[in-house]
């Protein structure tokens, strides 16, 4: 296939990519209703609704200016054919396929990162500050771009350095050792996320004695269920909002509940949450979707194999020179068709297991405490309630809020 054909379809990718999703998000700003949900009456007034409604909005249009910037950027670096200048200046400034790349990348991360810090500013200390979410400093804010800055380099250029170097050794089929390589590292982020990853942004402390640990313990005891790692997470310093989320597999298996949804919830409502994340675990949801996620990342190496064994697409790109991180870029602006197709199909599950999930925690606790606490968390956070039926397809992984409390009510 000619350097003209890869060409127009990466052109045309883009453009199409942009203007679905930003349709996508019109169409789902239009689905608000005036009307408050009789099942919600009792935790949204009218006022509070409207405040709903208008954070949905803000939210939105940073959103689409967040995007509208990454697009034009995108589409500009692609028609002036920088990728492949700045490709063809670095290998002539180096031998080191490893140097190209990682100087490669690093560019263009960094001028991600001075674009994106300003509208993550804006939406902490102008958004979530308006409705009262932000509890987070402009130095703590820093303090975790800093942090995520250096994560990603860190991680980034390990796992860039060993997909080099498998490029290196074996050429035409190292796309299974990339598989391999990368399965090891979601398994191990999987096991040691909570261990290791969380504590470097949040504090963990485990659950302290009382009437709450008691009430787990008996419930943990009629489920014939071990819930040892149960941890608070101070998530107050940074947002006001609420959650709770499983982790890890076997003895390092975890679930974190944040202090804001200690202190804004009864225990047997925190009882229903916990009941809820332990059915994700006993209903195999963890390692069904870990299972899932390594098979997507296998074809995602195939076909970037693939990409990288094209040089027209490097050609495409405006290089004179083919070069391994040139197919990579190549392979992240192909992929997009088929990632919203794979990304469909994860949250066609995913919404699934939420079902299956809180049917769990109803039939082994109480449905009634659960949809309760559904409720409040949905009023506290100024959830959608009327989220469009498209855009949840392609985008929510969670069942909307309506649909978890008619399904636990039935």
């Amino acid at each position: 296939m000619s350097e003209a054909f890869w060409f127009n379809i990466i052109l045309s990718l883009l453009i199409l990519n942009f203007l679905f999703s930003s349709i996508l998000e019109y169409i789902n700003d239009k689905s608000w209703k005036d009307k408050i949900p009789d099942s919600l009456k009792d935790f949204y007034s009218k006022k509070n609704y409207k405040k709903a409604k208008n954070y949905k909005i803000e939210n939105s249009r940073i959103s689409l200016l967040s995007s509208t910037i990454s697009f034009l950027l995108t589409l500009s670096i692609f028609l002036s054919g920088f990728y492949g200048y700045l490709s063809d200046y670095l290998i002539s400034q180096s031998n080191s396929a490893f140097i190209q790349s990682s100087m490669f990348f690093l560019f263009f991360f960094f001028l991600n990162t001075l674009i994106s810090i300003p509208i993550k500013y804006y939406s902490t200390f102008i958004i979530e500050e308006k409705y009262g979410f932000n509890k987070s400093s402009i130095k703590l804010f820093f303090i975790d771009q800093i942090k995520g800055l250096i994560m990603s380099i860190l991680v980034g250029g390990i796992l860039l350095f060993c997909a080099i170097n498998l490029y290196q050794i074996f050429s035409n089929g190292f796309w299974v050792w990339l598989w391999v390589g990368l399965s090891i590292f979601i398994v191990f982020l999987n096991v040691f996320y909570a261990s290791l990853i969380v504590p470097i942004f949040n504090k963990l402390t485990p659950l302290e004695n009382g009437k709450l640990k008691e009430k787990i313990e008996d419930y943990s005891k009629k489920i014939g269920y071990s819930l040892k790692n149960i941890f608070i997470i101070d998530g107050s310093k940074r947002s006001s909002k609420a959650n709770a989320f499983f982790s890890g597999l076997g003895p390092k298996k975890t679930i974190a509940l944040f202090d804001t949804l200690i202190e804004n919830h009864s225990d047997e409502e925190l009882l229903a949450v916990l009941a809820h994340e332990v059915g994700h675990y006993k209903k195999n949801h963890v390692l069904k979707g870990l299972f899932l996620s390594i098979l997507q990342v296998g074809l995602m190496c195939y076909l970037f194999e693939l990409c990288s064994l094209q040089n027209q697409i490097s050609y495409a790109l405006g290089a004179e020179i083919p070069a391994f991180h040139l197919g990579l870029i190549g392979f992240s602006l192909l992929y997009s068709p088929l990632g919203l197709i794979t990304g469909i199909l994860m949250n066609i599950l995913s919404r699934k297991n939420e079902f299956e999930a809180d049917n769990f925690a109803k039939k082994t606790y109480n449905g009634k405490h659960l949809s309760l606490a559904l409720k409040k968390l949905s009023s506290d956070n100024l959830s959608n309630l009327y989220p469009h039926p498209f855009y949840v397809f392609i985008h929510y992984s969670h069942p909307p809020l309506i649909k978890r409390l008619n399904a636990l009510s039935s």
